[in-house]
């Protein structure tokens, strides 16, 4: 499970009014295409920031090809998942503060599989695990990021702590500038056009639903604050991961 998702099932009744309704959303052909689409439009955007290639200097360093391997599948992993998330809490979000899904209950299933085809035994490296330098460098993330936590993937990437450090140099002196906050605002414009226009509604989920479903485990300003949170967060976070796939890359 996600972070985002857990954070959602804080909220129990929330959650399972969400889930009920997104259920057959997350099965449908529109919105693996809507997630397909995010992913393929984001990987292209990044290469505008010039992600310098990262293989060789790893290699320079003493790790062997499977290792470089693995991190590429872990990425690939985040690559894909991402962007689910990311229109999941876009829709939470949507009907939270009142607005309302597409009245088409026409949702054809997705047929066959989506996810990557690979097995990562992920180890999230947790920082009362971590050794010193790690640490800081979590606390860096969080502070250029303006994060109140370390998201999982860059927990799964420090099981490399070396290969993390490197990457995340290079990361760290793009984020935030202008090229790089146009690419996160234009990521999330395109999911909240895809969710008000693109995502079918099978089971017919609606504001009030899932508002009165909050309003039952918290405050509703409570429960629309943390579904905001995850929303904005997840554009720069598939950014920063396209980048880090990008360094990664084969030359």
């Amino acid at each position: 499970m996600g972070v985002v998702t857990m954070a959602f099932a804080h909220y129990p009744n929330f959650f399972g009014a969400l889930w009920q309704g997104v259920s057959p959303i997350v099965t449908s052909q529109a919105f693996v295409s809507a997630a397909q689409s995010l992913q393929t439009t984001v990987e292209h955007d990044v290469a505008a920031l010039h992600p310098p290639e990262i293989a060789s200097r790893l290699a320079a360093t003493s790790f062997g090809a499977r290792e470089i391997e693995q991190i590429r599948a872990t990425n690939k992993v985040f690559s894909h998942g991402n962007h689910h998330y990311a229109l999941i809490a876009t829709i939470a979000r949507t009907l939270l503060e009142g607005g309302e899904l597409s009245n088409s209950d026409l949702a054809q299933p997705f047929v066959g599989r989506h996810a990557p085809e690979v097995s990562v035994p992920f180890v999230l490296m947790e920082a009362h695990h971590a050794d010193e330098p790690t640490r800081a460098v979590y606390e860096d993330i969080k502070a250029v990021l303006g994060l109140p936590f370390v998201n999982t993937d860059y927990r799964a990437f420090a099981r490399w702590p070396s290969y993390w450090a490197m990457a995340w140099n290079d990361l760290r002196n793009v984020a935030g500038d202008k090229a790089y906050e146009s690419i996160c605002q234009s990521y999330h414009d395109r999911m909240a056009e895809m969710v008000a226009a693109k995502i079918p509604n099978p089971a017919g989920l609606t504001s009030g639903i899932l508002q009165d479903a909050a309003k039952t485990d918290a405050d509703l300003e409570e429960v629309t604050n943390v579904v905001r949170l995850f929303q904005w967060l997840l554009p720069g976070l598939t950014v920063n991961v396209a980048y880090l796939r990008h360094q990664l890359r084969e030359t």
